[in-house]
């Protein structure tokens, strides 16, 4: 391993000139396993989850230096060295992070842009920060908003539905008031142009005038992989319609490539993820202690949506409605999610529509044992087979 990436290093020349998009980044951090990598460089040994060696920053004769799979981050007790699979090759192999970036997705058969940044790729990036910081002020608006008077509606609905102050707040959760224009009007405050409020997804702006897509609504900020707010979604309050609405596609924002809460599932000490079907569902099961969970965005499952998975997970639980609709979601998520590699499992709740029902009539506690009662997908398909005939 540590041959194969001095090897890369022919033929980098200029690569110190390229600027990799965050998501390259992170397609390049998810493919390239810490301990797989620093393996390559030195003995790790496992001891319960972590593997440990002699670190390779500073002498030691007892190994300090951890290696967390879970976290996918390594830390010497020793001299305080710490980082992701990146920041490893940069201080090893004395690579700039551009190099290192090359290095490891030569690596991973990750293609890499081959020409220097243009201006014209300098402008699309400066662009989508832009737009990302569009989205930051939004979701900081509507968190205002929510916990002002005049989202009193929103909170108390959010509170009613069994989440605490502190998973609003972590979330990020916000309201949407009912006048049409006055998130424009903020943001063009803020320095904003039409033309970029436009292509956030936030504004429409038409022969009617300046209006914003949510209203009356309770928000959930979506985040992409780096922590950066991408689009929304919004839940009307009442009997409005549609009862979900999400931002539109974007130039930062992809409903088939993007999971709702994957920023804050990657953190968790496991290699499985449970994938459920709203945004409510996700949310109360990450309040119950079970932080694992993500949810789609009003889309099927894609070979997207599993190739991101797969970077962080090595099986998923399928947990959705019970209902027919839910019951063929399951079936055509299963073989995508098979085809990216993932063990998959399915789970269905009993004597509640759902889980975020389930956990509030019966609790944490109760929602773990039957996480413990996930069956095989070739029993769940054999399952709904075996309802279309008569055994006897």
């Amino acid at each position: 391993m540590q041959q194969d990436l001095k090897v890369q290093k022919q033929g980098k020349k200029g690569a110190a000139l390229m600027r990799y998009s965050d998501e390259v980044i992170e397609e390049v951090r998810a493919r390239n396993d810490v301990v797989d990598v620093i393996g390559g460089y030195i003995h790790l040994q496992k001891k319960g989850s972590n593997y440990f060696g002699l670190c390779p920053f500073h002498n030691e004769k007892s190994p300090s230096f951890s290696v967390s799979p879970q976290k996918q981050m390594y830390y010497c007790f020793g001299c305080g060295k710490g980082g992701n699979v990146i920041t490893f090759v940069m201080d090893y192999e004395n690579e700039s992070f551009q190099e290192a970036v090359a290095s490891l997705a030569e690596r991973a058969g990750i293609e890499l842009p081959q020409e220097e940044e243009s201006e014209e790729s300098r402008r699309q990036a400066d662009y989508r920060s832009i737009l990302f910081a569009i989205q930051k002020e939004a979701a900081r608006y509507f968190y205002h908003q929510l916990m002002s008077e005049n989202g009193k509606r929103g909170y108390l609905y959010l509170r009613g539905r069994g989440l605490s102050d502190e998973t609003i707040k972590n979330f990020g959760l916000g309201y949407a008031n009912q006048y049409p224009d006055d998130l424009y009007r903020f943001l063009r405050q803020k320095g904003f142009s039409d033309a970029q409020l436009k292509d956030s997804g936030l504004v429409k702006i038409d022969e009617r005038g300046c209006y914003y897509k949510f209203w009356n609504r309770v928000m959930f900020p979506i985040m992409d992989i780096n922590n950066k707010v991408i689009g929304f979604g919004g839940r009307v309050l009442g009997d409005g319609i549609p009862k979900y609405l999400n931002s539109p596609e974007t130039e930062i924002f992809s409903k088939s490539k993007n999971l709702y809460n994957l920023n804050l599932a990657k953190k968790g000490n496991t290699r499985e993820l449970i994938l459920v079907e709203g945004y409510m569902d996700a949310i109360t099961i990450y309040q119950a202690g079970f932080t694992n969970v993500v949810a789609s965005l009003g889309t099927a499952f894609n070979e997207n949506h599993a190739r991101v998975l797969k970077s962080y997970a090595d099986s998923a639980i399928l947990l959705f409605d019970s209902d027919e609709a839910g019951v063929k979601a399951v079936l055509r998520a299963i073989p995508v999610l098979k085809n990216a590699g993932l063990k998959v499992k399915v789970l269905q709740v009993t004597d509640a529509k759902d889980p975020d029902e389930y956990i509030k009539k019966f609790g944490s506690s109760a929602f773990g044992e039957l996480l413990k009662t996930s069956k095989s997908h070739i029993l769940f398909e054999a399952e709904q087979i075996q309802k279309k005939y008569d055994l006897n």
